[in-house]
């Protein structure tokens, strides 16, 4: 390990004990912050993208679309897989060690006595880094929320919301109108708001007109149709027909692609607005951990699917890409999720499980996996006391004509990607 890298990780230790919770909903302390280093407003544009899930795809369209438009952009995303590094990048590069830590080292001088949770540390010195940059455009994704996560101290030129769906109801609420109410507090007045999907709770297009933010609204003020070797789009002023399919494997990611492109169309940079522009964006995009198809003799499919929403997707791109043998699942979940639900969703389509334990914050063991996960009576289950074992158990289980779907988190993602050399 470098001497930077070993830096960062004393860094991250220690910021996992400045504040007295790990996730603490406010923009009082890091606003505070912000203010003193002088980046609570920033030199460029900024599109924010929230919502329950897409966030991620969403986000990966927007930065590969806008390299291939040769427009400087600064991306903010969590959590990581493997690397700290992963959730800031420039220009689709991931900011060095020595980058973070000099950031690291302003926002402790400029702190003073207001402690600051990890993910604050974390949008703090991603802004100090796209500043320092100065990018064309910064794209930020939400941690936890909207309302009062870290990333909305910055107001958004545009705000996306991806989707809205049960997850955080801790944080959030129990209802999907109190989850949208809150993911709508990115919203900001006269300002595009993209939603993904017209199915929202009412208390989004509520948040959008009491707010005086212009609506752009899928399947209304955009659309797409897919054939089966391209697709079109459709929006205020851009047409576009025989785009590539996105580089990201599942048809949702027909309507992230889209999503993405409203939220470009809507910002209002012409130049981004050509259809081989377009075309080599959608070419290139990556994401990891995303329906990641691995191929081979057993086929591996690595998907966080880290809540009900997401495992109802996974379960139908599964279906979508049928298996002529056996299905096996390695899964762990953190503790304030909704197991059982995402249980309920995959378990039609699993025939082996491999349950793992994680020891990470609010990590559970694999018993502790297998009693929230209410699975039939009879369902094949097998305990590993890691990841890594499970990946083994997998390997060692699974035949040419089988598949291994890694899925549940993104500690499982990112394990499963490191088993397999690929990181």
């Amino acid at each position: 390990m470098s001497a930077g890298s070993q830096a960062l990780a004393r860094w991250l230790k220690r910021q996992q004990t400045v504040h007295a919770k790990s996730i603490d909903l406010s923009l009082t302390r890091v606003t505070t912050v912000a203010r003193r280093l002088g980046v609570d407003r920033l030199h460029c544009p900024v599109m924010t993208v929230g919502g329950t899930n897409g966030k991620g795809s969403v986000v990966a369209h927007l930065q590969s679309l806008l390299h291939a438009a040769g427009v400087s952009a600064g991306v903010f995303t969590s959590p990581h897989l493997l690397r700290y590094n992963e959730r800031i990048q420039v220009n689709g590069t991931e900011a060095a060690d020595e980058e973070i830590v000099a950031a690291f080292e302003r926002i402790e001088s400029a702190r003073g006595a207001v402690t600051l949770t990890y993910f604050e540390y974390n949008t703090l010195a991603a802004l100090l880094i796209f500043a320092a940059r100065a990018v064309d455009v910064a794209v930020l994704e939400v941690g936890l929320g909207g309302r009062l996560d870290a990333t909305n101290l910055i107001d958004a030129t545009v705000a996306v919301v991806t989707s809205i769906g049960f997850d955080h109801r801790d944080w959030l609420g129990d209802t999907l109108d109190a989850i949208g109410r809150e993911k709508a507090g990115i919203f900001r007045a006269g300002c595009p708001a993209v939603l993904g999907s017209p199915d929202m709770p009412a208390s989004v297009f509520a948040a959008i007109e009491s707010i005086g933010a212009q609506p752009v609204v899928a399947e209304r003020d955009f659309r797409w149709q897919v054939a089966q070797e391209a697709w079109s789009y459709e929006g205020g002023a851009w047409r576009f027909d025989a785009l590539p399919p996105p580089a990201l494997p599942g048809s949702i990611q027909y309507r992230n692609a889209a999503t993405a492109m409203a939220a470009l169309e809507a910002w209002g940079r012409t130049e981004i607005g050509d259809r081989e522009i377009i075309a080599a964006g959608l070419s290139q995009v990556a994401l990891k951990g995303r329906f990641q198809i691995v191929p081979g003799p057993v086929e591996w499919i690595l998907d966080v699917a880290h809540n009900e929403p997401a495992a109802r997707v996974l379960a139908t791109h599964l279906r979508e890409r049928p298996c002529t043998g056996r299905t096996f699942a390695i899964l762990s979940v953190l503790a304030d999720k909704d197991i059982a639900a995402i249980g309920r969703e995959l378990a039609p389509l699993i025939d082996d499980w491999i349950l793992c334990s994680i020891t990470e914050p609010r990590g559970l063991d694999a018993a502790q996996v297998r009693e929230r996960l209410a699975l039939p009576q009879g369902a094949q289950v097998l305990l590993a006391d890691s990841v890594t074992a499970g990946c083994e158990r997998a390997r060692t289980l699974a035949k040419p004509g089988d598949r291994v779907v890694a899925c549940g988190s993104f500690w499982v993602v990112g394990a499963a990607l490191a088993a397999l050399g690929l990181y």
